[in-house]
């Protein structure tokens, strides 16, 4: 009985070791009882990528994907959340790059963590990596299918284009044997010359003529020299010298006239009794006429904010519209006011994504302004006009320069289509956030305010 009793002891001992041992081996497996820290990334296209596929460091397995967000908007990305173990962390830096890596060639997807630079700091937990989306075999193929057409093509026209080459030669051998043939049959002026000896014999007529010509020339030449010679045989050299003469002492008369003139504007522009010139004069005047300007747009400045005078600028849309910023213009009671006629369109129904990510105006969002614009034609010639900007994407630091980008391309196109003012035409960007006391506690698109001026 003792026995029996160590022997079921010996056995219960080695179970629970196997049992222990099974547990240690699984939770190594799957880095149970090890330390990890967390980092997130973002993708466009995730390409195969899931909860619970593997994260190499530097080409070595150290962790898994444990959390992927689905995006809300089409704009938006993936937000993955990555565990590596803790032993990789020095490997892991602020500039460390993610991409989306395949076992072999139709294998499985990881991601790949590269190395990072010495220079970059070591990313702490929670820190969002940057990553580069994966390329796509289908669109490799695409392109090169695109390569290849355009290849065919220039082959193609090089072809037409050295065949009109080969015609273009062809011809012209055939024309320059033509000519040849026709010169040996004494066709054309050429032809002539070489066969026809009446032809000859009136070229040489023509010759014996030009030089007839040449004879009479060197004749009319020596009547010219006598002609000279009579010329100066009348002494009409003196008579020229005393013309000159005669011109220089006008000159003369005029050269003290001028003197005379520049004594009197010397004594026009000279000092004053206080010992200052005329430019000195003039420049003090034109100095004073500076600062009285000067003083006088301050007074009018000052005369628009007045009690009694700044409705009155107002109304006469004298505000600049220019600078618009967000908090003060949430707080501005005429730009939130309930009497200010309002048109709310949302993104999806005005933008479309273009270059270098960045939105465009669509053909449809063209529209849809014209359709609620076009009924207040009249009114925004003269109204002043606030494009208000807004956008809802997740990432809080491109939140307000997508919503400006959006505010400049309304506000461009209302000026261009319109032919408004563009003075008039105020823009603010107020990420997702309306001012207060509008019906709207948040928007993603744009707001087209019509300011009234009957206050």
């Amino acid at each position: 009985m003792p026995n029996r009793n160590m022997t079921v002891g010996i056995f219960v001992v080695v179970g629970v070791a196997l049992f222990t041992l099974g547990i240690f081996l699984i939770g190594d497996q799957h880095k149970s009882f090890t330390r990890h820290i967390e980092f997130y990334t973002a993708f466009a296209n995730l390409d195969g990528v899931m909860k619970g596929t593997k994260v190499r460091v530097a080409g070595l397995d150290a962790g898994e994907v444990v959390d992927i967000a689905v995006p809300d908007h089409p704009s938006s990305q993936f937000r993955v959340k990555l565990r590596i173990d803790h032993r990789f962390h020095g490997l892991v830096r602020t500039d460390s790059l993610v991409t989306i890596g395949t076992a072999g060639v139709v294998g499985d997807q990881f991601l790949l963590v590269h190395q990072g630079s010495t220079q970059a700091a070591e990313a702490g937990s929670l820190t969002t990596l940057p990553s580069r989306e994966p390329l796509d075999l289908s669109d490799l193929m695409e392109r090169s299918a695109g390569l290849l057409k355009d290849a065919n093509g220039t082959m193609t026209e090089v072809t037409g284009r050295l065949n009109g080459a080969l015609d273009a030669i062809t011809s012209t051998a055939n024309n320059a044997n033509e000519v040849v043939i026709g010169l040996k049959q004494g066709r054309g002026t050429a032809g002539m010359l070489l066969h026809d000896e009446a032809t000859a014999t009136e070229v040489r007529q023509t010759v014996g003529n030009t030089r007839e010509a040449t004879t009479a020339l060197s004749h009319a030449s020596s009547q010219a020299d006598a002609l000279i010679s009579d010329l100066q045989s009348r002494q009409l050299g003196q008579k020229a010298d005393d013309t000159i003469l005669s011109t220089k002492s006008a000159a003369q008369n005029i050269k003290a006239t001028s003197q005379q003139v520049r004594q009197s504007l010397a004594q026009a522009l000279g000092p004053n009794e206080e010992g200052a010139d005329a430019s000195t004069n003039i420049q003090q005047s034109l100095s004073n006429l500076n600062q009285a300007s000067g003083n006088m747009a301050d007074d009018t400045e000052a005369l628009k904010h007045t009690f009694f005078l700044r409705g009155f600028f107002k109304h006469r849309g004298y505000y600049n519209l220019a600078h618009l910023v967000p908090e003060q213009y949430r707080r501005n009671k005429v730009f939130a006011s309930s009497t200010n006629h309002r048109e709310w369109l949302t993104g999806k129904e005005l933008f479309q994504p273009g270059e270098n990510g960045l939105e465009t105006l669509s053909s449809a969002g063209k529209r849809q302004i014209d359709a609620v614009v076009d009924p207040w034609a009249d009114l925004i010639v003269e109204a002043p006009i606030v494009v208000e900007g807004y956008s809802a994407i997740p990432d809080e630091n491109k939140r307000l320069a997508v919503s400006r980008h959006r505010a400049v391309l309304v506000r461009q196109y209302l000026q261009t289509h319109f032919h408004l003012n563009i003075q008039n035409i105020g823009m603010v960007a107020l990420g997702d956030l309306p001012p207060p006391n509008v019906g709207k506690a948040t928007w993603d698109g744009v707001c087209v305010v019509i300011l009234n001026q009957s206050r």
